[in-house]
């Protein structure tokens, strides 16, 4: 019913229904805010509110509405994704200048210096979600600790967690994203967490 909802929504945006258009923002709203959230650059928080970059991405995406893909050309949300995509390259160029990385950058052209999100900040966020150690010095360590296990990951590994573990995707929207198999997305995953995990063992 979702799917069948959403694909009649897809058709009346295409034709240049403007509340359809809006509905379907709504119905992926969050999730790409999540997304920016944690994507745009440690450097502009504080400066650029990740609901603005948001919001000028749906601009965007409305102006180009009729290029709304079909069904058989993959999900919507895809589609919205790289789009929402292209709108945070543009702002990080925007505020960074040369600085700046291309946050539509492919992982099947990655390498380990192309990663979009560096060990150190993965490590950060991750050190968040998963511990609160109650002593500054406590913290730092380990923070090394899981820099070094992400660094001595490839960065399509890495990538896997971002997806899975922030942006939330499912397996096989990992998979879609990355250009893999949805086995093979869903080994990498499970084995960058245990290796996560057993960095983690033992701590507080």
């Amino acid at each position: 019913m979702t799917e069948t909802l959403e694909a009649v929504l897809v058709d009346l945006a295409r034709e240049g229904d403007r509340q359809a258009m809006g509905n379907l923002l709504e119905r992926h709203q969050d999730r790409l805010l999540r997304l920016v959230r944690f994507r745009l650059d440690r450097r502009l928080q504080g400066r650029v509110d990740p609901a603005d970059v948001l919001q000028e991405a749906f601009i965007d995406v409305t102006r180009r509405q009729g290029e709304l893909p079909q069904q058989a050309d993959g999900p919507l949300f895809h589609w919205l994704r790289y789009l929402v995509l292209q709108k945070l390259a543009e702002v990080h160029r925007r505020h960074l200048g040369v600085q700046a990385r291309d946050a539509t950058r492919e992982v099947s052209i990655y390498d380990a210096s192309a990663a979009n999100v560096s060990s150190a900040v993965l490590a950060g966020q991750l050190l968040g979600k998963l511990t609160s150690p109650s002593q500054a010095a406590m913290q730092a360590e380990l923070k090394y600790r899981l820099e070094q296990t992400l660094d001595a990951m490839s960065s399509l590994d890495r990538e896997i967690i971002v997806l899975r573990h922030f942006e939330q995707l499912s397996n096989a929207e990992a998979a879609h994203v990355l250009g893999i198999s949805d086995t093979a997305a869903s080994t990498r995953y499970v084995r960058a967490i245990r290796r996560l995990r057993q960095t983690l063992e033992g701590e507080p």
